[in-house]
């Protein structure tokens, strides 16, 4: 059996970022609290925890002097509100997501309503809306204006960072077509991460190639969903796994090639542990067929 790898999977450069700074910020000081998961990947977040970063839900479950943002993002009331606590701050926003939040700040203050293409329950998203103040919305509904009785003069669109491309493109277009009678201007802003992109690329290309796909990840990761998504849409068998513990040998039944990706908040050793994993497999499947 052939196991192939994605050309480009794994830790992208906001992620890779992030946990970095984290680290040093715990080896300078005996503890930090992070508002929220760094990422969302269990092994990071065990890993981190170890090291001495605990995850807090909630500004009020604070109770260390210094609280880290996570690679997601928030918003400026909580920035706000960290700030007046005296609390020392470590700002790990992806420099992409930071990205967003510039944007739509700025459509708010040129007078657009900002729609963000997105999961409103996503914290990167939650974050980006928090800049837009009370003229943002986030939605994958491509009829959501339907929901006006006057559509908006002026409309801001963006992505949250890891959405599909050409699933952002059919949402803008059929917003355009919706509003562009009414309204006097429509504003797009590709606020999409590249290398996400480029992952999603990758993981359509193998997917294409291969008879089975397991794509490693948290399964709270919307990156690692969305490349899940994109491999069973080329109508082959896809699995989405956080641990190579998590592989059934009866997957690999009559399989010759098995590619492999993983979403960008998914450690190297979690890749490593699963390829590992299915090379096991694939020689006891092979010695139990002689």
């Amino acid at each position: 059996m052939q196991i192939i790898l994605a050309t480009d999977m794994g830790f992208c450069f906001g992620v890779r970022r992030a946990i970095v700074m984290m680290e040093q910020a715990a080896q300078a000081q005996p503890r930090i609290e992070s508002l929220g998961a760094v990422v969302h990947n269990p092994q990071v977040v065990d890993r981190l925890s170890s090291q001495g970063v605990q995850v807090v839900k909630n500004i009020g479950d604070i109770t260390s002097t210094s609280v880290a943002i996570t690679a997601h993002g928030v918003g400026p009331d909580v920035v706000r509100e960290l700030e007046k606590r005296g609390l020392d701050v470590l700002d790990t926003t992806c420099p992409i997501v930071e990205r967003s939040q510039i944007a739509a700040k700025k459509l708010v203050e040129d007078g657009f309503i900002v729609v963000v293409y997105g999961n409103s329950d996503h914290p990167e998203t939650r974050g980006v809306l928090g800049w837009a103040g009370d003229k943002g919305i986030a939605t994958t509904d491509h009829d959501f204006l339907k929901g006006y009785k006057r559509p908006p003069k002026k409309i801001g669109i963006l992505a949250q960072t890891t959405q599909v491309p050409a699933h952002f493109t059919a949402f803008v277009k059929d917003i355009m077509d919706q509003a562009l009678e009414d309204a006097t201007e429509i504003r797009v802003v590709n606020t999409l991460c590249n290398a996400t992109s480029s992952q999603q690329e990758a993981a359509i290309v193998l997917a294409t190639q291969v008879q089975l796909m397991v794509v490693v990840g948290g399964r709270n990761s919307a990156n690692t969903r969305h490349l899940a998504e994109l491999c069973t849409s080329e109508g082959v068998e896809t699995y989405h796994i956080e641990r190579a513990d998590e592989i059934d040998s009866s997957w690999l039944v009559g399989k010759d090639r098995v590619g492999v990706t993983a979403g960008a908040s998914t450690p190297d050793e979690a890749i490593n542990a699963v390829v590992q994993k299915l090379e096991e497999i694939s020689k006891e499947l092979a010695t139990d067929s002689r």
